[in-house]
């Protein structure tokens, strides 16, 4: 399979009959990775995609889930997470992590420009993804200290280590970019018209 015969969007209301296939595929790579994750439910994904902050990947042929991450915002939009990025077994080995990766970064720029984005990772490719798009490894100091976004890793099987080192470190790496570091992202015209389209529908 061709990797232009795969779509990837700002996921919409229109998405969230893929849901269910996004959680089940998530839990089972957790599963064969050995690895925490953090819990959620079908109704906080279908939210993200209803408010235009996530990103969905699917075939162009026959409409199939192919991969998915959301993004976040935390401590008053000071700070904005780009998680839960997956692709689909059928659909590996064709460098969609990187266009889904992409793509929630642009559009976590396009929306919250000022924001420091940052990403809480165990796994070594999204940590190549990071660097590549400017993130640096941080401290947990040095990440938001809102508690909603640190009580989303209560449901991770790793979360004792967290609580042990105080919320110092856990098996995950932290990782922080800094737009005061970097010069204004450059936003594609499709993706500005796809948000400004989501907004309309949220306003109506």
């Amino acid at each position: 399979m061709e990797k232009d015969t795969i779509e990837v969007v700002v996921a919409g209301p229109e998405h969230e009959k893929y849901v269910d296939t996004i959680l089940d595929t998530i839990a089972e790579a957790a599963k064969v990775r050995g690895t925490g994750i953090a819990k959620r439910t079908h109704e906080y994904l279908a939210t993200k995609m209803m408010e235009a902050k996530a990103v969905i990947a699917l075939s162009k042929s026959d409409g199939r889930f192919a991969g998915f991450s959301y993004i976040e915002t935390w401590g008053n939009k000071k700070y904005v997470t780009t998680s839960g990025l997956i692709v689909h077994p059928d659909f590996r080995g064709l460098g969609l992590a990187k266009r889904i990766k992409d793509m929630t970064f642009t559009l976590a720029r396009t929306r919250w420009p000022h924001a420091k984005i940052f990403s809480l990772t165990s796994g070594a490719a999204v940590m190549k993804m990071n660097t590549e798009l400017g993130y640096k490894p941080v401290t947990f100091a040095e990440l938001t200290d809102d508690e909603t976004f640190w009580r989303g890793c209560e449901g991770c099987i790793n979360v004792d280590v967290l609580h042990r080192t105080g919320r110092k470190y856990c098996i995950c790496t932290g990782m922080l970019f800094d737009p005061e570091e970097h010069l204004p992202a450059k936003i594609p015209e499709d993706v500005l018209a796809r948000i400004r389209h989501l907004e309309e529908i949220e306003a109506e």
